[in-house]
Formats: structure tokens, sequence, C-alpha cells
């Protein structure tokens, strides 16, 4: 794993002087912060050594070098998931990439559904903890200890600053957000009334496919992380209405720019 993640890094170096101090994560129709990005430099991640390649519709497949907030920036125009095929390991492989790159922060967008009864569609949530009901762990296997150790502590998996410093932004721009906790599952299937149910009790207020395995992988190699989700469809019981994938990258969309002001303000002050 480590020779693969040295071979993927001495090739994005060879395309790009840009030495990013965050890592930017996009999710399902949260693309547009790519164009607040002062870019300097793209890469597709089919050119990449060892890089998966993203099969989302939704996702774009490219990694894009450049400043904003006045920092340099790398952003993952397209993530991957566990039910596009790919083990936990290849979903987390580009974060790993992303701490050899110099990162020292990761910053987390999602779309996902709402199970708390007070959210609302288009809610913005940031994330301050998370319940992994994915079927394993991108740390299962011989552990890289050049990366990170065979027990890392999940206890402070979100940073508290940075939660703290976007709810100043949220505040001063007047945009509603909630906190709350996600859990993370495979998918590709959206989830029964009684599986939404089910993850209420279990204490989680959002719950979509992605974010827990790249959190798990950062916070294994000590890089702060922030993550915030937009809920674009309700899994409350007599509010939960057929969804497409169409339908929450219209509401992802349509609530992405109070989004981008808070990432990109976010990442200006720290």
């Amino acid at each position: 794993m480590l020779k693969k993640i040295e071979e993927a890094v001495s090739f994005i170096q060879s395309k790009t002087e840009v030495k990013p101090s965050i890592g930017i994560i996009l999710g399902t129709g949260l693309g547009g912060l790519v164009n607040e990005i002062e870019i300097i430099d793209t890469i597709s991640y089919e050119d990449i050594p060892n890089f998966p390649v993203s099969t989302v519709e939704s996702h774009s497949g490219k990694l894009i070098f450049g400043k904003l907030g006045g920092k340099h920036v790398v952003a993952m125009q397209g993530r991957f998931h566990y039910y596009e095929g790919y083990d936990l390991q290849q979903v987390t492989f580009p974060v790993r990439v992303m701490k050899q790159l110099g990162i020292e922060r990761l910053v987390v967008s999602n779309a996902s559904g709402g199970v708390n009864p007070e959210h609302i569609i288009g809610e913005i949530m940031i994330i301050d903890d998370h319940i992994n009901l994915f079927p394993g762990n991108p740390l299962i296997g011989k552990n890289i200890d050049e990366l990170g150790p065979r027990f890392p502590d999940m206890s402070d998996a979100y940073d508290v600053d940075m939660i703290a410093i976007a709810e100043k932004i949220a505040k001063e721009n007047e945009i509603r957000i909630a906190r709350g906790v996600y859990a993370g599952l495979t998918g590709p299937t959206l989830e029964t009334p009684a599986e939404y149910k089910m993850i209420r009790i279990l204490g989680a207020d959002a719950v979509g496919m992605s974010t827990v395995p790249e959190i798990i992988a950062a916070r294994h190699m000590e890089i702060p992380c922030f993550a915030i989700s937009i809920i674009t469809d309700l899994g409350v019981e007599g509010k939960i209405q057929k969804v497409s994938v169409q339908d929450v990258i219209e509401v992802a969309s349509r609530q992405e720019p109070k989004m981008t002001k808070i990432i990109s303000e976010l990442i200006a002050r720290v």
C-alpha cells in the first residue's frame, strides 16, 4: 500500500508544483465549490497511478489544485464509494495520497437523508460525530506504521475548533445550520422506513453512503477533519417519500452556495 501511495504522489508532484495545506472532498451535487477555487492545475483520476476511477454520474473524477481562501488546496471533484465495488482501502486511498502531498486539514461534504424529526429538506448539518455501519473499516489488515498507530483514538473525529469557526460563519451570514451525528451505510439502496427508524434509535441525525471511511483514514494520520452535510431527503415517519438521485442532486445544488460560503470562509480563517 505504501509503495502505491508513493507512486501516486510522485506522479502528481510531477504534474503540479502546488503544495496543498487543505484537502477537500466534494459530495453528490456539491462540485460547484470548484468554481470558487483559483485553479492552477487539474489532474484526471484515470491518469494517476493506482487511483480508483469514479463511476457515479454526478462525480467528475478530477483532482483540482489551486487557491481558496488564500490557502493552497487540493479538491477531489468526485469521491469513491463502497457501493461502486471498491474496498474501503481503495475508497480512502486518495486521503492517504493527500496526506503525503502535505495537507494539514481535511474538509468533507456530502448529501444525506435526515432522520432527526426536527430536520427540514435542504438543511445544512455540521457533522460532530459518526456511526460506522459499513461492513468493515479501512484500517483492517496490516497497519502501515508510517501513516499512523495500530489503534487510533476516535474520540475527537471532528475538529471542535473548525466546527466553532463554521458555526460563527453561519451566524454571521444568517445561514440556518444544525449539528448532528452521521451514520455511514453501504448503499446503493436508500433505506427502508424500518432502517431509517433503526438509524435514529442508534443515535444518528442523518445517514449517507460516504464520509465515515475517509474520516477514519484521515484521523489515523492525525489530520484534523471538518465535515458538512446537506439534508436532501427525510427518513422520518410520515415524511418519507420516493427519492431519485436527481432529486438529491437538485436539493444539494440549491443549497450549495450556502455550504460553499461556509467552507470558503472556514478555509480562509483556519
